[in-house]
């Protein structure tokens, strides 16, 4: 296994105690976490600031179905997105809720 030296060598030594050391806390990192606890292998995250605090931490965390996708006919997306909704009801059923969306339409809607 090669060393990465971060500058500190007690840092280094238990950095290699890890299976899987993940830099960033946003969506992909905190994700690639959790697969790897999953798998029961031992992951460190590091993250500047707070988890989810840059453009993951800014998004509306709306799971949506993929109607955004129709307009432009794009229905394999449409598909995805409500299959990986669908899983995420499953798995994550404490972390993902249905919320019921009014979308207003007026005659001068395209």
């Amino acid at each position: 296994m090669n060393s990465v030296y971060i500058g500190n060598e007690n840092l280094n030594q238990n950095i290699m105690a890890y299976d899987v050391v993940i830099i960033g806390g946003g969506i992909h990192g905190v994700g690639i976490a959790k697969a790897v606890a999953e798998k029961n292998r031992s992951c460190l995250l590091l993250e500047k600031k707070e988890i989810a605090s840059g453009t993951s931490g800014k998004s509306s965390k709306l799971i949506h179905g993929g109607l955004r996708y129709l307009e432009t006919g794009e229905f394999n997306l449409v598909r995805e997105c409500l299959l990986e909704r669908e899983y995420l009801l499953k798995t994550e059923a404490d972390l993902v809720k249905l919320s019921p969306v009014f979308l207003p339409v007026y005659e001068s809607s395209q």
